[in-house]
């Protein structure tokens, strides 16, 4: 048995830095990891997902370049040098990663698949070999992956996940991606700028149920602008591989059954714990009906001295979450800090193009909570420098307290609206009343000087 006073499973967004901060105090620690250094976010999440987008981005400009006066007769996509540009970028963040974890002492980086064989024991297998560890802490950074939905004939076909659609070689000829939550849409707009063609189904009666029905409504209509078909209230019934390659998908649409014929499918349904595997009933720690991980407020589980971190916890599912994660744990095991999760701001931003950046509550959150309330609103297309940038698309909105002028949240639909919506949530960390960046002097002609004009439009 190899004793660690410290070992992590999952070399992701908060199992790297505990890992190396934990090290760097004196603590002798394992980091367990099955895959890649660098969890979803490094591999087939973040950093492929938005290098990819940044090539999209690129050609949508060229399809319209006319509109800035510029003659671009034609272009065309070498979709392999897209994919080895994200692949370079990847390697360079993971090999990064990996750099700083080899740099780091008292560190051991272990691959394999670990598994509980007692509260503070556990195996590691890799390639018919086996290691037995223990240690005093131990923290569970094992993230999620896609679950694929009990749809008939879903493994009689080639179907794709948000991992393996970033392993293409060609670019699909139609793309039909079940689901329609933030991958999905990033996903759908990606891959029709590239020239596929998309279709989106949702069983729902509208997209994003989460957000606002404005917010739905003008991300539909951004989609409908770029050529994505788009089928609400559909249920996927069954999927037929059929000749030349294609697949045939019949569907439920609004009670009438219809089929699409398309060339590849990205099931993108929703992501499950990774839990499985890790031998919990020779624990004392307890999943939720998810499959999800409990965890107090302090990120320990119901196993005195086990923490879990990140998507495999539950809540929500974003990189800077899982990040937050690790300062909660590492300052308070380190500092003796009493950082809590509960009430802490969730800030996240949709990587279609334009952004949805949101922070803090909806406006239908406000109304549901009997919040006296205001709504302060602005389109894109009387903001300047949205004007200046032919970006009209969109709009901003922040939801405030009538009485105390507070911002209690906003969304933020635009060209960097992610970053537009920074500036918020820092105004909602430092209590700076609405009226008070009514007047503020900001440089001119920002995107962030139009939150002049948001807030005059409550007056």
């Amino acid at each position: 048995m190899e004793e660690f006073e410290a070992i992590i499973i999952g070399a992701g967004q908060a199992g790297v830095p505990l890992a190396k901060q934990l090290a760097g105090a004196g603590w002798k620690t394992a980091l367990i990891e099955k895959r890649a250094v660098g969890g979803t976010c490094i591999n087939d999440g973040c950093t492929p997902t938005k290098t990819m987008v940044a090539s999209a981005r690129v050609a949508y400009l060229a399809g319209k370049s006319q509109e800035y006066g510029l003659e671009i007769p034609s272009f065309s996509l070498n979709f392999k040098q897209v994919m080895d540009r994200k692949d370079d970028v990847v390697k360079q963040f993971r090999g990064g990663s990996e750099s700083g974890i080899k740099k780091t002492e008292n560190l051991t980086l272990i691959y394999g698949v670990a598994s509980f064989t007692g509260p503070k024991t556990l195996t590691i297998e890799s390639e018919g070999t086996s290691r037995e560890l223990s240690a005093k802490y131990i923290f569970i950074n094992t993230g999620a992956s896609a679950i694929i939905p009990d749809i008939e004939g879903v493994h009689d076909i080639p179907y794709l996940t948000n991992t393996s659609i970033l392993e293409l070689e060609d670019l699909p000829e139609h793309l039909l991606i079940v689901g329609a939550g933030y991958v999905s849409l990033e996903f759908g707009q990606m891959f029709r700028r590239f020239g596929a063609n998309v279709t989106i189904i949702e069983h729902g009666d509208r997209l994003l149920a989460k957000e606002d029905t404005d917010v739905c409504e003008s991300i539909s209509e951004i989609l409908e602008q770029e050529d994505i078909q788009v089928l609400i209230n559909t249920q996927t019934l069954k999927f037929e591989q059929i000749a030349d390659g294609k697949i045939k998908v019949t569907l439920d649409v609004n009670g009438t059954e219809r089929s699409e014929i398309c060339s590849h499918v990205l099931l993108a349904t929703g992501r499950a714990p990774q839990t499985a595997s890790l031998g919990l009933e020779h624990t004392k720690i307890q999943t939720d009906k998810h499959g999800h991980i409990k965890v107090n407020d302090k990120l320990e589980t119901d196993e005195q001295g086990v923490y879990a971190l990140g998507d495999v916890k539950g809540g929500p599912a974003f990189t800077h979450i899982s990040y937050n994660d690790f300062v909660v744990v590492s300052k308070n095991l380190l500092k003796n800090a009493n950082l809590s999760i509960t009430n802490r701001p969730v800030p996240y931003c949709m990587f279609t193009d334009p952004q949805l950046g949101r922070i803090g509550i909806s406006e239908e959150d406000a109304a549901k909570q009997g919040i006296n309330y205001l709504v302060a609103k602005l389109p894109m297309k009387n903001v300047a420098r949205g004007i200046e940038n032919n970006e009209t698309r969109g709009y901003m909105k922040a939801i405030v307290d009538k009485d105390s002028k507070q911002i209690l949240g906003a969304t933020i639909i635009a060209e960097q609206g992610g970053e537009v919506m920074t500036m918020l949530q820092l105004a909602m960390t430092g209590k700076i009343p609405y009226d008070d960046i009514r007047y503020m002097i900001f440089a001119h002609p920002l995107y962030a000087e139009s939150l002049n004009n948001l807030f005059m439009s409550i007056d």
